[in-house]
C-alpha cells in the first residue's frame, strides 16, 4: 500500500513540475502561428466505381452547368456538347442513381439546364452492376439534397451565345425541403440558331470515268427549346416530370456546286414533344419498385427545290409510346450484399414517310419493341482492402425483324489498402440497338446526288469493354482500355458504282477495336495556378468485308491531348481566369480518314455580390476556329473529300443570381433512338 501511495505521489510531482515548466516557456516564449493544411481527395475508389469531387475540380471555372463540368472528369471529353469516356465505347448519363431513359439529345439539354451549383459530386462506372438496368459505362450526376433547414434555394441564369449567329437563354432552378416532402424544379427556355458549312468534293468512277462533283452546303437552323424537369418526394416515395418541346424549328440546306444550286427546306409541322413521367418506391426492406411511360412525337416536312423548280418533297411523322417497369430486391448477409430483380420494356413506335412527286415508296409501319430481363449480382469489401461487384443478366429482345437473347456478366473491383494506391478493373458486355427510324428504311435527299438511306437489315451488335485504373495519391489517374465492337455499325458516304449517287447508309462491320492508355494528371501552384494534364493514347482499327460491294481493313495510332488551365490573383479573390488547350492527331471513322484538329479555350469568372449571390461568366471556346476534321476516302475506288468549318467557335456570356443561400461551395444515357432526321 505504501509502494502505491508513493508512487501515486511521485507521479502527482512530475505532472506538477511539468505543467510548470510549460507554462513558464509559454511565458517566456510565443509559438509562431501553424497552419495545417489539407486537400481533399479528387478521386476516392470504391466497389468499382470512382467517385469524382467535380465540384472542387471546377470552382474556379467559367462553367455555370452540369453539362460543361463534365468535361473536366478524368477521362471525359466534351465535343461540341458529346460527352465521351476514355475506354469506353458509349456512357450513359445518369441522375442520382436513376436512369433518365431519355434520347441523348434531351439529356444534353436538361443537363444544360442544371446549375453546377447543384452537384454533390459525380460517380463513374466503367462497368455498371446489372441493378442500375443499364449495360456498359456509366456517368452518375449525384446532386444534392435540399433539407427543411435550407429553405427555399435557387438560381436564375441568362446567357447570350454569339457563335455565327447569336442564340440567347434562361433558366430557373429551385428546390425546397419541408418535414418529409421535397421538391425540385428546373425549367430553361432557349433561343437557338445555328450554322454550319460542310464542303465536298466527290471523285465519282461510273461507267470507267471519273467525274468530279463539288458541293458547298450551308446549313441554317433555329428553334424554341422548352426543358422542364420537376420532382417531388414523399419519405421514399418519388415522382419525376421530364418534359422537352421545341417549337417554330426550321433548318434549311443551300447546295451550290457542280450538278446546281439546290434548296432543302426542313420544316417542323408541329412541336417535337418529350414527355417522360416515372414513379420509384423504396421499400425498407431492401425492395425498390418503379416504372414510367414516355410519349415521343415529330412531324418534320422536307422541300427540295433546283434553283426555282420544286423536285419532290416528302413528310416525315414518328409517334412512340414506350413503357417501362422494374422491380429490384437487395439483402444484406454479413458483408455481403445480393441483389436481383427484372425488369420489362414495350414500345410502340408508329412511324411514316409520305413522298410527293417522287418515285421512292411511301411506308406507314407501326413496330413493336420487347425487351424483358433477369439479373442477379453480389458484392463485398473485404479488411485487407479489396471490394466487388459482380452480376449477371440475361435479356431477350423481340422485334418483328429479329429474336435474340443475350446474356450480359459485368465485373468491377476495387483493391484499396491506402490512399496512395488504388487498383481497379471493369469488363463489362452490352447490346446496342440501331434507332427505331433507320429500322423503317426511309430515305432522304440532299440534292440529287446525295442520298441517306435507312437500313431494316441493321443488326444490333455486341460491345465489349475491359479497363484497369491506376489512382495515385487519390489525384492521379492511368487507365489501360481495351475495346472491341463485333458488328459495329457506322455511316458513311458511299459512291455507287451503278449511278451518279453518295449513298449515306448505316451498315454492321465486321469489328471496331481499340486498346490504349489515358492518362489524367492534375497540379497546382498555390492558390495562383491549377492546370489538368490528360493524354490518352490508342490504337483503333476498323474491319469491313462488306461495306456495300467493297472490303477495308483501317488502322491508325491516335494521340489526343489536354491541359486546362486556372489563375487566381489571391487566395479570396473573386476574379479567376482559364485557358484551357485540345489536340487530336489524325484519326479515323471506319474508312475514312479524319485529319487533325486541335482548339484554345478561354474564359473569365467573376463572382460578386452579398455573400457572392452574383457570377458573371465570359467564355471564348475554340478561339481559332479549329475544331471542325476533313474527312479523306481514298480506298477500293472511293475518292472523298469533305471538310467541315465554322461550327464550334462561340463566344458566351452567362449572369447568375443565387437566392436564398444558393451558393457554390469551395470545397450522361444511352445513344438516343428516337427521331427522324437519320
Amino acid at each position: 500500500m505504501k509502494k502505491a501511495i508513493l508512487f501515486i505521489t511521485i507521479l502527482h510531482s512530475i505532472a506538477t513540475y511539468a505543467q510548470t515548466l510549460v507554462t513558464d516557456t509559454i511565458s517566456v516564449r510565443q509559438l509562431n502561428e501553424v497552419v495545417v493544411k489539407g486537400e481533399k481527395p479528387q478521386v476516392r475508389g470504391e466497389d468499382g466505381i470512382m467517385v469524382v469531387d467535380l465540384p472542387g475540380i471546377v470552382k474556379d471555372k467559367p462553367v455555370n452547368n452540369i453539362l460543361e463540368a463534365l468535361g473536366y472528369l478524368p477521362g471525359v471529353t466534351n465535343n461540341n456538347g458529346m460527352i465521351g469516356l476514355a475506354g469506353a465505347s458509349n456512357v450513359t448519363i445518369f441522375l442520382n442513381g436513376e436512369l433518365t431513359d431519355m434520347p441523348l439529345r434531351n439529356l444534353y439539354q436538361l443537363l444544360y439546364a442544371t446549375p453546377v451549383d447543384r452537384l454533390k459530386d459525380v460517380e463513374i462506372m466503367y462497368s455498371a452492376p446489372a441493378k442500375y438496368h443499364v449495360n456498359g459505362a456509366v456517368i452518375n450526376v449525384v446532386l444534392k439534397t435540399p433539407t427543411p433547414l435550407d429553405g427555399l434555394q435557387g438560381q436564375v441564369r441568362a446567357g447570350y451565345n454569339q457563335a455565327h449567329y447569336g442564340s440567347y437563354g434562361a433558366v430557373l432552378s429551385a428546390t425546397y425541403a419541408i418535414k418529409d416532402w421535397t421538391f425540385d424544379l428546373n425549367y430553361g427556355l432557349t433561343r437557338s440558331k445555328s450554322w454550319n458549312r460542310e464542303e465536298t468534293w466527290s471523285n465519282h468512277l461510273y461507267d470507267g470515268k471519273r467525274t468530279m462533283i463539288e458541293d458547298d452546303m450551308r446549313r441554317i437552323g433555329q428553334n424554341w427549346n422548352n426543358t422542364i424537369f420537376a420532382s417531388s418526394s414523399w419519405k421514399t416515395i418519388k415522382l419525376t416530370y421530364n418534359g422537352q418541346i421545341t417549337s417554330d424549328s426550321k433548318s434549311l440546306g443551300l447546295s451550290s456546286g457542280t450538278l446546281g444550286n439546290y434548296t432543302n427546306n426542313y420544316n417542323m409541322l408541329s412541336p417535337v414533344g418529350y414527355h417522360n413521367i416515372a414513379l420509384r418506391y423504396t421499400a425498407p426492406f431492401g425492395m425498390t419498385v418503379g416504372g414510367d411511360y414516355t410519349r415521343y412525337s415529330e412531324n418534320r416536312s422536307q422541300s427540295l427545290f433546283k434553283e426555282t423548280d420544286y423536285l419532290f418533297g416528302s413528310e416525315n411523322r414518328q409517334e412512340i409510346d414506350r413503357w417501362h417497369v422494374y422491380i429490384d430486391q437487395q439483402h444484406q448477409f454479413g458483408k455481403w450484399q445480393l441483389n436481383y430483380g427484372m425488369e420489362y420494356k414495350h414500345s410502340k413506335d408508329h412511324s411514316s414517310q409520305l413522298y410527293s412527286l417522287s418515285d421512292n415508296p411511301d411506308f406507314d409501319n407501326i413496330l413493336n419493341e420487347d425487351v424483358a430481363s433477369l439479373y442477379v449480382g453480389t458484392q463485398r469489401s473485404f479488411d485487407w482492402g479489396l471490394s466487388f461487384n459482380v452480376s449477371a443478366k440475361g435479356e431477350y429482345y423481340h422485334n418483328k425483324y429479329q429474336n435474340n437473347r443475350n446474356f450480359i456478366p459485368q465485373l468491377g473491383a476495387t483493391y484499396y489498402k491506402t490512399p496512395k494506391s488504388i487498383f481497379q478493373i471493369n469488363l463489362s458486355t452490352q447490346r446496342i440497338y440501331p434507332s427505331y427510324w433507320e429500322l423503317h428504311g426511309g430515305t432522304s435527299h440532299i440534292n440529287d446526288y446525295s442520298t441517306v438511306i435507312g437500313n431494316p437489315e441493321l443488326q444490333p451488335y455486341i460491345q465489349y469493354d475491359a479497363q484497369f485504373n491506376y489512382i495515385l495519391k487519390q489525384k492521379y489517374v492511368a487507365t489501360l482500355y481495351f475495346q472491341y465492337g463485333d458488328k459495329t455499325t457506322v455511316q458513311l458516304p458511299y459512291q455507287s458504282p451503278a449511278a451518279l449517287n453518295l449513298i449515306y447508309q448505316t451498315i454492321n462491320m465486321n469489328y471496331e477495336r481499340v486498346g490504349g492508355l489515358n492518362l489524367h494528371a492534375p497540379f497546382n501552384l498555390g492558390y495562383v495556378w491549377s492546370a489538368t494534364a490528360t493524354a490518352n493514347i490508342m490504337n483503333r482499327r476498323a474491319k469491313a468485308n462488306h461495306f456495300h460491294d467493297i472490303s477495308f481493313d483501317n488502322s491508325k495510332w491516335i494521340f489526343y491531348g489536354s491541359l486546362t488551365n486556372s489563375f487566381k490573383f489571391s487566395q479570396n479573390c473573386p476574379l479567376s481566369v482559364s485557358l484551357d488547350f485540345s489536340y487530336i492527331s489524325p484519326s479515323l471513322q471506319g474508312i475514312a480518314d479524319l485529319s487533325s484538329i486541335w482548339k484554345i479555350d478561354a474564359g473569365v469568372k467573376w463572382q460578386f455580390g452579398k455573400k457572392s449571390c452574383c457570377e458573371l461568366d465570359l467564355k471564348a471556346d475554340d478561339i481559332f476556329n479549329k475544331w471542325s476534321p476533313t474527312m479523306i476516302i481514298s480506298h477500293a475506288g472511293q475518292d472523298y473529300r469533305m471538310k467541315v468549318s465554322d461550327m464550334s467557335r462561340n463566344l458566351k456570356l452567362t449572369f447568375i443570381w443565387r437566392f436564398n443561400g444558393f451558393k457554390p461551395k469551395n470545397v450522361e444515357i444511352d445513344t438516343s433512338r428516337f427521331g427522324t432526321g437519320k
